[in-house]
């Protein structure tokens, strides 16, 4: 069984005992985060899809971790006009691990 959650924007395909790398939560390490944004719950077979969303669908997951992501380098360059920019960017994240899926 699996489901699509919504969260920060984005759309996650889980399982149950699957660990996921979401955008920052605000939630401390060992607490309990329940998303209740689950667009589509089921098997290949019996699949629920919501309009938008599964009504009295939830899905369950313990925070694991909030940690941040290794550094990217972005860099703007103009040619022949002597422009250069570099700036780095670490983007936070919530590491889940996902303890059940309530349909």
């Amino acid at each position: 069984m699996y489901a699509i959650v919504r969260t920060g924007g984005k759309q996650y395909r889980v399982e149950q005992g699957a660990t996921i790398y979401v955008e920052l939560l605000e939630a401390d390490a060992g607490s309990q985060v329940t998303f209740d944004d689950v667009l589509a719950v089921g098997a290949e077979a019996d699949l629920r899809v919501g309009t938008p969303r599964v009504a009295g669908a939830s899905v369950v997951g313990t925070v694991v971790e909030q940690g941040r992501d290794s550094k990217i380098r972005v860099f703007k360059y103009k040619k022949r006009k002597h422009y250069r920019r570099t700036r780095g960017h670490r983007q936070s994240y919530t590491a889940l691990r996902i303890d059940a899926i309530q349909a």
